[in-house]
C-alpha cells in the first residue's frame, strides 16, 4: 500500500514540474486558441506522456525560424527585384488587364510577405492525371542539356520511380547535372540499393530534414510537401503527384487516383528555381547562381504568375493569407478541391461570409481517403459551412487529390497546399498563383468536369447521420491540432 502511494506521489510531482512549465510554454507560443487548448487539454489527460509528446511534435517553429537563408544569392537577388516591382508596381499594373488588376491585393500581399514576383512571359499546361504528368515530366527530362531539378515529399522504389531513375541515370552519363532532394519521412522507404544506384552515376540525392534517433525532435512534424521539378531553367513543374505508382494505379478499396499537375514554361521557372535553390541550400549549403540556373527574365505578355513558397522558414504563412485574401474579396464564385477540408478559422470565416453574401462557394472532396484521421477531422466542418450556404460536393470516382482555388473568372491558384493547418501552418509547400481568365476558364472546365462525378451534400441528410460518426469527427477534430 505505501509503495502504491509512493508511486502516486512520486508520479504526481513529476507531472506538476514537467506540465506547468510546457503549458505556460505553450500559452506563450500565441498560437491559435483552437491548438493552444488542444495542447492543454492533452497535458491534463496524458499525464508525462503528453509532455514527451508536445516535445517531439508540437513545438511552434515558424517564430524560431527553423532555418536560416541568410548567405543564399539567389534569394537574396529575387528579393532585390521584388522590392523593385513593389516601387514600380503602379507602372506594372498599366500592363496588366482590367480584370487582373481586380486582384492587385493579393499580388502585392505575395510580394510583400513572400518576395513572389509577378513573372508574365510564361506558358501554362493543366495536366488532369499521373500519366499524363509523367509523359510530360520525362519528355522535359529527356531534352535537358544542361541541369534537371527534383524536390519531392514521395519517391517511392517502385515501377515509376525506377523509370524516373533509369532516366536520371541516363542523362548523368551524358553530362547533365541532377541534383534531388526528397522528403525523408515521405520517402522513407527507399532502399540503400536504389540511393547508391543514382549516387554512383554522378546524381546528387539527399534527404530533406532527417528524422533519426535519438536526435528525433519537432522536425518529424514539418516536412517538405513541396513537388517541384526544374529543367534548364526553362521548364518547370509543380502540382499534387509524386513519384509513386499508387498514383497511376489508384487506391485500394476506393479506386483510381485524381489529381492536378502544373507545367510552365517562362519567368515563373526561375521563381521556381529559387524556392528549390534555397532548400539545396539548406540541405547542402551549396548556392547555386549564374543564368545556366537563372535565365533572364523576358518579361513576355503572356500568361501571369506569382509563385509563393511557405513553411517554417518563412516570416509568414504567405500562402494561407493569399487564400484568405483571395476568398474574402471573391465577388461572383469560389471553387476549391482539396483532398483535406481542416480549414483555418479565418478561412472558415472567410467562406461562409462569401456564401452568406451571395458568393456561389463550392467545395470538392472526396468520399473516402487514404487518411483516416484527417478524412474524419475533414467531416467535422462541413456541417457549419452547410449552414452558410456552401455546396459541398464528394467525389464518387475513386480519390481526388488535386488542390486548387478559383476565385471569379481570372484568378487561380495551383500547387502543393491542402486546405488544411497542417499544409497552411507547418508544411513546407508551394503553389503557382496565375491571373488569366483563358487559364482559369481552362481550370473551371475541369472542376464541373469533376463535380459530374461527385454527389451534392445536403444539410438535412448531412444532420441525419448516426451518432457514431458525430463522435469519431468530433473526436478527429479534437485530436487533429495535435498530428
Amino acid at each position: 500500500m505505501r509503495l502504491g502511494l509512493d508511486f502516486w506521489s512520486v508520479f504526481s510531482l513529476i507531472f506538476l514540474v514537467t506540465a506547468i512549465p510546457v503549458a505556460i510554454m505553450i500559452v506563450l507560443e500565441k498560437r491559435s486558441p483552437f491548438k493552444t487548448a488542444a495542447w492543454v487539454l492533452a497535458l491534463i489527460l496524458l499525464p508525462v506522456f503528453g509532455v514527451v509528446f508536445y516535445l517531439f511534435f508540437g513545438q511552434e517553429y515558424r517564430k524560431k525560424k527553423l532555418f536560416s537563408r541568410k548567405g543564399l544569392k539567389s534569394l537574396n537577388r529575387y528579393r532585390q527585384l521584388s522590392f523593385r516591382q513593389l516601387r514600380q508596381f503602379e507602372q506594372s499594373l498599366q500592363k496588366l488587364s482590367p480584370k487582373v488588376r481586380e486582384k492587385e491585393n493579393i499580388i502585392r500581399l505575395l510580394l510583400k510577405n513572400s518576395n513572389a514576383l509577378l513573372t508574365t512571359g510564361n506558358k501554362l499546361r493543366i495536366m488532369n492525371n499521373a500519366s499524363e504528368t509523367f509523359e510530360a515530366i520525362f519528355a522535359a527530362i529527356e531534352i535537358a542539356r544542361h541541369h534537371i531539378h527534383l524536390e519531392y515529399y514521395i519517391l517511392e522504389d517502385d515501377k515509376i520511380g525506377n523509370q524516373l531513375k533509369e532516366l536520371l541515370i541516363k542523362k548523368s552519363n551524358e553530362g547533365v547535372e541532377i541534383r534531388i532532394i526528397v522528403d525523408d519521412v515521405g520517402s522513407w522507404g527507399l532502399k540503400k540499393k536504389f540511393l547508391n544506384q543514382l549516387r554512383e552515376n554522378g546524381i546528387e540525392i539527399y534527404s530533406f530534414m532527417e528524422v533519426r534517433f535519438p536526435r528525433l525532435t519537432s522536425q518529424v512534424n514539418y516536412r517538405n510537401h513541396r513537388k517541384i521539378v526544374v529543367v534548364d531553367g526553362k521548364t518547370g513543374f509543380t502540382g499534387g503527384i509524386n513519384f509513386a505508382d499508387r498514383y497511376l494505379k489508384g487506391v485500394k478499396d476506393i479506386g483510381p487516383w485524381r489529381d492536378t499537375h502544373l507545367q510552365i514554361e517562362g519567368d515563373a521557372v526561375n521563381c521556381l528555381q529559387v524556392v528549390f535553390a534555397a532548400d539545396w541550400y539548406f540541405v547542402v549549403h551549396e548556392n547555386l547562381t549564374g543564368k545556366k540556373y537563372f535565365p533572364q527574365l523576358k518579361e513576355a505578355p503572356e500568361t501571369p504568375v506569382q509563385i509563393s513558397a511557405s513553411g517554417p522558414d518563412s516570416d509568414w504563412d504567405s500562402i494561407g493569407q493569399s487564400f484568405f485574401t483571395a476568398i474574402a474579396g471573391a465577388k461572383s464564385k469560389i471553387y476549391i478541391a482539396s483532398p483535406y477540408l481542416m480549414p483555418t478559422l479565418e478561412i472558415i470565416y472567410a467562406l461562409k461570409i462569401a456564401a452568406l453574401s451571395n458568393v456561389d462557394v463550392r467545395i470538392l472532396m472526396p468520399e473516402k481517403s487514404d487518411s483516416v484521421i484527417p478524412h474524419w477531422s475533414s467531416f467535422s466542418y462541413i456541417e457549419e459551412l452547410l449552414e452558410a450556404g456552401v455546396r459541398v460536393f464528394f467525389y464518387q470516382n475513386g480519390f481526388i487529390h488535386s488542390k486548387y482555388i478559383i476565385v471569379d473568372e481570372v484568378f487561380s491558384t495551383v500547387g502543393t497546399t491542402n486546405l488544411d493547418f497542417r499544409s497552411l501552418e507547418t508544411n513546407f509547400e508551394v503553389n503557382a498563383f496565375i491571373y488569366d481568365e483563358g487559364f482559369t476558364s481552362e481550370l473551371e472546365k475541369q472542376f464541373k468536369a469533376d463535380l459530374k462525378n461527385c454527389r451534392e451534400l445536403k444539410l438535412a441528410e448531412w444532420k441525419q447521420r448516426k451518432w457514431h460518426f458525430k463522435l469519431r469527427e468530433s473526436v478527429a477534430h479534437l485530436v487533429s491540432p495535435l498530428l
